[in-house]
This record gives C-alpha cells, sequence and structure tokens, in this order.
C-alpha cells in the first residue's frame, strides 16, 4: 500500500473537533450553573422573531408605507387587526421568556411569568395611539428642519433618524412597562440597520429630529425636551462611571446629559456626565462639552489661530 492509498481520517478527526466540544460543553455549563438557579435552562427571547415583531408594529403605525401594496382605505382596519393579533401574542411570549430568565437568574423567584406578560403586552399595546402620534411630530419636524426634504412620505420611507426613533418609542414603551432586555434587543436592531444608538432608557419628548445620524449615541438616562435636533456623530454621553467600596459598577444613577426644549446639536459634537443644556441653545460641531450651559447659548469651538514663524523661529 502507499502513501496515496492508506486511509485519510475524517476532517473533525483531524480538527480535533470532538475534544474542542467536549472544552466547549464543560465552560458552558459551568457559566450556566453561574447563572441559573438549580441549573434549569429557560428558554431565551428570539431576535429573529423579535425582528419580526419590530416589522409587524412599524407597518400597523405606517400601514400604507410598510404593509402590503394591495392595502385599501377598506381593508387597513382589517390588516391591522389581524397583524395586531399575531405580532401581539408572539410579544407576549417573548416577554413570558425574558420574565422567566430574570426569575431563573434571580435569587428570589417572581410572580406569575404568564399573567404578568400578558399586562406588559396589553398596557404596550394600549399606547400605541400615543407613539403614533409622537412619531407624527417627529415627522414634521424633520420635514420642517432639512430642506432637502421633500414630503413627508419620502421622510417616512427613507430617513434613517425617522427609522431609528420609530424603534426607539417602541422600546421605550417596553423598557418602561419592565421588558428591558427585549427592548435592548430592538435598539440594537434599530442600530445595526440605521447606526444610530439609542439606548431605550432615553426619555425623548415630542418633534425630534436626527438627521443624517450616523454615529449618534445617546445613553440610558438622557433625557430629551421638544423640538431637540441632533445631527451626525452627536454623543449624549456619561463623564465616568461611579463604583461602590467593591471597585463595582454602581448601576441605574443618571449621568447622560439633559437637553431642554428646542436645543440644536451639530456634527461631532460630545456632550458628557449629568449636565443641562438650557432651552434654545445651539451646540456647535465637534465641541466637546462637561459643563451645564444656560439658556439661550452659542457654544462653538475656539477660534484656531493663525502663526507665522520666519527664519527658524518657532522650532
Amino acid at each position: 500500500m502507499t502513501a496515496q492509498d492508506a486511509p485519510v481520517a475524517p476532517l473533525q478527526d483531524q480538527m480535533g473537533v470532538g475534544k474542542i466540544v467536549a472544552e466547549l460543553r464543560a465552560l458552558r455549563t459551568a457559566s450556566q450553573k453561574s447563572r441559573y438557579r438549580n441549573g434549569v435552562l429557560p428558554a431565551l427571547p428570539s431576535r429573529e422573531e423579535t425582528r419580526a415583531i419590530v416589522a409587524g408594529l412599524v407597518s400597523t403605525l405606517y400601514p400604507r408605507h410598510f404593509g402590503p401594496p394591495e392595502l385599501t382605505p377598506n381593508s387597513v382596519d382589517g390588516f391591522l387587526t389581524y397583524v395586531l393579533d399575531k405580532t401581539l401574542r408572539s410579544l407576549e411570549e417573548q416577554i413570558r421568556r425574558e420574565l422567566k430568565l430574570n426569575a431563573h437568574a434571580s435569587e428570589t423567584p417572581t410572580i406569575d411569568d404568564a399573567a404578568r406578560a400578558t399586562e406588559i403586552t396589553a398596557a404596550f399595546a394600549q399606547s400605541l395611539p400615543k407613539v403614533r402620534a409622537l412619531l407624527d411630530s417627529d415627522i414634521r419636524a424633520a420635514f420642517k428642519g432639512d430642506p432637502a426634504a421633500r414630503t413627508h412620505d419620502e421622510i417616512i420611507f427613507c430617513y434613517p433618524g425617522v427609522a431609528a426613533v420609530i424603534r426607539h418609542r417602541l422600546a421605550h414603551q417596553l423598557y418602561i412597562l419592565g421588558a428591558p432586555m427585549l427592548a435592548r434587543i430592538i435598539a440594537e436592531i434599530a442600530h445595526s440597520e440605521t447606526g444610530i444608538d439609542i439606548h431605550p432608557g432615553a426619555e425623548v419628548d415630542e418633534s425630534f429630529f436626527i438627521d443624517h445620524g450616523t454615529g449618534v449615541v445617546i445613553g440610558e438616562t438622557a433625557r430629551i425636551g421638544k423640538h431637540v435636533r441632533l445631527y451626525q456623530a452627536v454623543t449624549l454621553g456619561a463623564k465616568r462611571f461611579e463604583t461602590d467600596e467593591a471597585g463595582a459598577l454602581i448601576k441605574g444613577k443618571a449621568r447622560h446629559p439633559v437637553l431642554e426644549d428646542d436645543v440644536v446639536v451639530y456634527a461631532g459634537a460630545t456632550i458628557l456626565g449629568r449636565i443641562t443644556i438650557g432651552r434654545g441653545s445651539s451646540i456647535g460641531g465637534n465641541v466637546w462639552l462637561t459643563q451645564s450651559v444656560p439658556p439661550g447659548s452659542n457654544i462653538t469651538q475656539a477660534k484656531a489661530r493663525s502663526d507665522s514663524f520666519d527664519n527658524g523661529g518657532g522650532i
């Protein structure tokens, strides 16, 4: 028998796949034991199912734009009834999974997960008309604030800032109702689709417009007033993270900016910490701001200085 005729071991044997699988199983088991009571593995919320839920909700908020093309004025209500029934049932299941997951990770069991999931889903459903009203104000703000906008329909179809805010307003309702993980999944789906990162905990009032939008970051405890406009690459972030005596991060404290009504923040500006930007203020491009400013402020970068050097001066 020649070397060419010798049997070849399966690829998985050559790569040591069996050993790799065993090592991964041991690591996975140890991790799960540290996170869940009694080693019981609860079902996880589904990212793909959540994506489908978001698509269903968006189509019920704006059915002419994101519903089926054959919709007519007479068939819209029937479409909404069908989609809401299907979507809310799926949402209820994902919320139940999150609640059960939290219960398994907690030292103390929570109340009945199914009943609480139904309660949250019902409250969320009741909030949808309010969400639509807020979104209509956002779309009007975009039309008013962007000279390139030709129609409201163009804004709904095409503007990434509006797409991100639609999803944020849905996620925020889930966040405040008690489903923060599901809210965060929705926020990250929006982030991946638009390049705009809004934590679902951020409170955003009416007539909010993000122009262009790529690279915008808005932290969990940010508070944004009425008629606020942000441009691309704006950060509303935390200045520092406080720790306890053991060095662990203290979570839940207000650590992001407050923007009062009628504030404009231009491209690349970074605003950090629990500071207040007073009503009607304008924050210029690329400004780095860590102190509160009074209403009506106009904050810009320091002017560039031009110096000339002769005969080796400045070396």
